[in-house]
């Protein structure tokens, strides 16, 4: 834990370059051949802060949100350049692990823990005033993660309460929230839960569709809703289960059909093989990677406009897929929590010690 980013490149093969697909950005063009050049890789922003940033959201190339410890939130407007805090005032001890940005001047954060200690707020004015707007009533209930379909409807994720996962739904954009009703919800394996590592444990796609990753329980699951929260699915997936500490950390969703699952075991005294995996059917059945990273990873993204780039984040280092997911290479070792891109190819990372990072070639 700790590692000093240092911005390495992974040197990409012609045939292998010749595999990812070119953006649809005509202005900064990002492909598998960018990361080639000798100063590719994440670029460390001095963000004046020491909190440990799970929850981050970008926007853009300029202006991103990032969340973490103590009730910190951050915001950039200029690239990284400078990082203003934001946090909402009495907040010093919430732990924030997701935030979630409906625009440069929204956003949405959460806070974890057990009963009053999960909590929402808004701001609508880049974080001048926010407003709470749920804090967790039940002892029993433990938020982990949030997502937004669009502007107006969002939901949030509960470890099991009474044998299954809880579902916390907002229709106006975060500023009043609901328990949906639990019957549409699978049961929970004994000991499973969500794991709030980077704010990835929750995300969705397109206007209803949204998944869940599960771990510490027999077996790692993916749980998927078409309909918003109100039903789901499950189904088992390859990666490494059967203890608490390991299971599915983070999910990226392409589009309806295309997912990756990394995870692993958190302890940095455990090995994680097989840490890694895709699906192409919506998270229906789950392929484990080819080669996957070579350790634990607990963020995940999508490359914007690619079918086959995405990053894999960790405390031991970042990778990237070519191949959507089936292999991975190392090309960093700074150690980051969390990882998010914006569909101008702003791609940020975020970290302990206050570290956040953007990606530049």
């Amino acid at each position: 834990m700790g590692a000093t980013s240092s911005p390495a490149s992974y040197a990409m093969t012609p045939a292998a370059a010749s595999h990812a697909a070119t953006p649809a950005s005509a202005r900064d063009p990002l492909t598998a051949a960018s990361f080639t050049t000798p100063h590719a890789g994440w670029r460390l922003k001095d963000s004046g802060s020491t909190a440990r940033f799970r929850g981050l959201a970008a926007v853009s190339r300029t202006t991103a949100w990032a969340a973490g410890t103590g009730g910190t939130v951050l915001r950039t407007r200029d690239g990284g350049k400078h990082w203003r805090n934001i946090s909402p005032p009495g907040a010093d001890a919430l732990e924030f692990r997701d935030i979630e940005a409906l625009d440069a001047r929204r956003a949405v954060v959460l806070a974890i823990g057990e009963g009053a200690a999960s909590r929402v707020f808004r701001t609508d004015d880049a974080g001048a005033t926010w407003t709470e707007s749920f804090r967790n009533p039940d002892p029993r209930a433990f938020y982990d993660c949030l997502t937004f379909f669009d502007r107006r409807h969002g939901i949030a994720l509960s470890d099991p309460v009474d044998g299954k996962y809880r579902i916390l739904s907002t229709g106006d954009g975060g500023r009043s929230w609901r328990v949906l009703p639990s019957d549409g919800m699978p049961p929970a394996q004994q000991g499973e839960a969500a794991f709030a590592a980077s704010g990835q444990c929750l995300v969705s796609s397109g206007s209803r569709d949204a998944w869940i990753a599960t771990g510490g329980a027999a077996t790692a699951r993916v749980l998927h809703t078409a309909d918003r929260g109100r039903t789901w699915t499950v189904t088992d997936t390859p990666l490494p289960a059967g203890d608490p500490a390991r299971g599915i950390f983070a999910l990226a969703v392409r589009d309806r059909g295309h997912a990756l699952a990394v995870g692993g075991d958190y302890r940095p005294d455990q090995p994680s093989p097989h840490a890694a995996a895709v699906s192409d059917d919506a998270g229906a059945t789950w392929t484990p990677a080819a080669a996957p990273p070579k350790a634990y990873r607990s963020g995940a993204a999508w490359l914007p406009h690619s079918r086959h780039l995405a990053l894999a984040v960790g405390p031991t280092g970042s990778d990237l897929t070519l191949d959507g997911g089936h292999t991975w290479h190392p090309f960093d070792t700074g150690s980051y929590d969390t990882v998010d891109c914006a569909p101008d190819l702003g791609c940020w990372a975020a970290g302990e010690k206050g570290r956040l990072a953007r990606l530049e070639w």
